[in-house]
């Protein structure tokens, strides 16, 4: 852990005061488990801090690592928060299908508490009446068969403004910031179905300004901070968690508030019937605080706005890049998706989100990505309502719950060389990412799978395919694939540390007509 020294400082002098926390723990654990099921095995524990030293920089890998000696289901103290972590789809399909009732709660850390989004967050708030017209109002208004083939005009347009973009940088011989091009496509995919706007251009400030702002939301959401571990002490933000998540957030909200704003004001001054439906969320959303009749007020809305703007950003161009990413460094596999997509589609024509079905080896590169980079590593935290047993294990009542898809994804006993890019893997068995299958589950499963997997799920196949077809790519600067750096960067969400830069080999004139 990187704490600043007067953050140190006043840690060390909390763990004498922390003591008696230590001990009452200890005391109410042992009287839980007692003559009941065992507790799941975990790592040594230090006095008073647990196993927080455990966590490392990159939690998902240090967890990883911990389960190869404690098993699929191990369990970990982290100052006052006793966490369990499942690694294995069998533990996996425990916690998100057999005792998804009880597990469906969140456990949140402080920068999620320090603006309050615990309080009116789809994805936080507990599966309660709040949430479930949360769910509803994105299913039906966004995510819903109706309302993405009503859309798919849109996506095919930015795809279409991305592949003129890359067009334009083929002719100077430029390489591509794959982080930032890709995060353009899809900030402007979710900006108009939000809001019936583009946010950014190719050319602007902006899309790297929103970038930067997402990401480190993202970077703070899952940075281990004291106060995640001692909830108690969060009033004194001794790392700057929450100055920094109200930082970030405020200036999207302010944001969010100037579309609110004049969008309210352009509705009072409409002339067609009051029942006419809107065109996007943001109407849709009005509409139903229209008369005070629903239970959403503003505030709900920013944040749901603020949830779906963040994870419909961020995931998706994350995934795009990483998949790139593993295509350069496997040149076979990029021509092979190559021929299939060139062979399919006609070498003049325009990939269609209808040609993905078409295209079963560009269905298997996205699933390997998401086998090897998901989107979230160890998902959204999960708490227990109540007692229950995971594969014979007792998790306790309020126990945070963790499922470390990173490592299921590369569990060799579950996949055959789990190291290696290899989305032939997938044209020989049946695995879906939707939820069913516990092998592969980027999306989580259950009531609290993600909302938006049906949106990811069109865009990036497209993004991907399009990029496919209408250029060649190679490594800016001579590189050679084997050097491609894959570092990541970890927060609640994965990116990749150093964006791919590459330049495309532009061969045909049709794409971008």
């Amino acid at each position: 852990m990187d704490f600043s020294a007067p953050a140190l400082f006043l840690f060390l002098f909390l763990c004498f005061l922390l003591s008696c926390f230590f001990v009452l723990t200890s005391d109410r654990s042992r009287r839980s488990s007692a003559g009941t099921a065992a507790p799941p095995p975990g790592p040594p524990r230090l006095p008073i801090i647990g196993n927080i030293l455990d966590l490392g920089k990159s939690p998902h890998r240090s967890l990883a690592e911990l389960s190869k000696t404690y098993g699929p289901v191990m369990s970990l103290k982290l100052g006052t928060v006793t966490t369990v972590v499942v690694s294995s789809p069998e533990a996996a399909k425990n916690v998100l299908q057999t005792h998804d009732h009880v597990l469906s709660a969140r456990t949140f850390n402080y920068s999620v508490r320090s603006f309050g989004h615990h309080d009116v967050s789809i994805v936080w708030l507990p599966p309660t009446a709040p949430w479930r017209l949360l769910r509803k109002v994105s299913a039906n208004q966004l995510f819903s068969p109706q309302r993405l083939e009503a859309t798919k005009s849109v996506r095919m347009d930015k795809v279409k403004e991305l592949l003129k973009f890359l067009s334009e940088s083929s002719e100077r011989g430029e390489a591509v910031d794959f982080a930032r091009a890709s995060f353009v496509a899809v900030l402007n995919i979710v900006s108009n179905a939000l809001f019936s706007v583009d946010f950014a251009s190719y050319d602007s400030q902006a899309s790297q300004d929103y970038r930067d702002i997402v990401i480190r939301v993202m970077e703070v959401a899952g940075k281990i901070d004291i106060a995640n571990f001692f909830p108690f002490l969060g009033f004194l933000d001794l790392q700057g968690t929450g100055k920094e998540a109200r930082d970030c957030t405020g200036k999207l909200f302010n944001v969010f508030q100037g579309f609110i704003d004049a969008r309210s004001r352009e509705r009072l001054s409409r002339t067609e019937p009051k029942d006419v439906p809107g065109t996007d969320l943001l109407d849709a959303l009005l509409d139903l605080t229209r008369d005070n009749e629903a239970e959403l007020d503003m505030k709900s809305i920013s944040h749901l706005l603020l949830d779906l703007f963040g994870a419909g950003t961020d995931t998706n161009s994350s995934t795009v890049e990483w998949a790139m990413a593993e295509l350069l460094r496997n040149p076979e596999k990029m021509e092979r998706a190559q021929e299939e997509i060139r062979r399919m589609i006609g070498e003049h024509e325009i990939v269609q989100e209808s040609d993905i079905a078409k295209l079963p080896y560009l269905q298997a590169v996205v699933k390997e990505t998401f086998r090897l980079h998901p989107p979230a590593p160890l998902l959204i935290p999960r708490k227990a309502e109540s007692d229950v047993q995971i594969l014979g294990f007792l998790v306790p009542k309020n126990a945070q719950v963790l499922i470390n898809v990173w490592a299921i994804g590369r569990d060799p006993d579950v996949w055959e060389n789990p190291m290696k890019f290899e989305p032939e893997r997938f044209l020989e068995r049946e695995i879906d990412v939707k939820g069913k299958d516990f092998e592969l589950t980027p999306f989580g499963a259950g009531r609290r799978i993600c909302p938006g997997m049906p949106l990811a799920l069109k865009t990036v196949p497209l993004m991907l395919a399009s990029l496919l077809h209408s250029f060649d790519w190679k490594l800016q600067n001579g590189a050679v694939p084997e050097d491609l750096d894959m570092e990541e960067a970890f927060g609640l969400t994965l990116h990749k540390a150093r964006p791919l830069r590459a330049v495309p080999i532009k061969k045909r004139a049709g794409p971008t007509s």
